[in-house]
């Protein structure tokens, strides 16, 4: 009686993720309805995850974003896009992870099919596809690297996220902020199913 509801956890856990003026959805009130424990798990995963450490608030929200994009999710996507830019991100940079997600969603595929097939032919053509965004990213090229890390992983392509890891840490990057990242990569896109 005296201790926090189900239905004040679904709460907490909108207003989190910038959503709190949102009504429950039906499967987040389907777990509340029942008491589900795990509501009190994914409250404590997504605040832990967006807290993290190694990540300064703004660049959780950034990543947070780039899981709602890519998942598509656009309540989401709305509540982190607000967050990010109350944490001082500016439109280009909102713009750009956007842009970084998509990026990696066509070189997720691409490099997939290559690893896959592992034939010479496709390994050794021109992948043909632009990437200039790269040169001279407004998030930076660490940020950058770590947003496309995300979501390389979220898309599951091994060759991707390899490649991505190794480049941050050549960028001085801590495991520990890669793993922060990547966790709250995971977090959020579990919330997603529930949305």
């Amino acid at each position: 009686m005296f201790g926090t509801t189900t239905n004040d956890t679904a709460q907490q856990i909108l207003q989190a993720v910038g959503l709190g003026a949102m009504e429950v959805p039906a499967k987040l009130a389907a777990l509340t309805a029942v008491d589900a424990r795990y509501l009190k798990d994914l409250k404590i995963n997504v605040t832990n995850a967006l807290d993290a450490a190694a990540l300064q608030k703004k660049e959780a929200y950034l990543l947070a974003l780039s899981v709602a994009v890519n998942e598509k999710l656009p309540a989401l996507q709305g509540g982190f896009e607000q967050l990010a830019l109350a944490a001082g991100a500016t439109d280009k940079e909102v713009a750009e992870v956007i842009s970084c997600t998509s990026l990696m969603n066509a070189n997720n595929v691409y490099y997939r099919f290559r690893h896959f097939v592992e034939k010479e032919f496709y390994t050794s053509a021109p992948a043909g596809i632009r990437m200039s965004i790269m040169a001279n990213p407004v998030i930076g090229k660490e940020f950058f690297e770590l947003v496309s890390l995300v979501v390389s992983a979220l898309n599951g392509c091994q060759m991707c996220v390899s490649s991505h890891e190794e480049a941050l840490l050549k960028h001085g990057t801590t495991q520990q902020r890669v793993l922060d990242a990547v966790r709250l990569g995971s977090v959020v896109k579990s919330l997603g199913v529930l949305l």
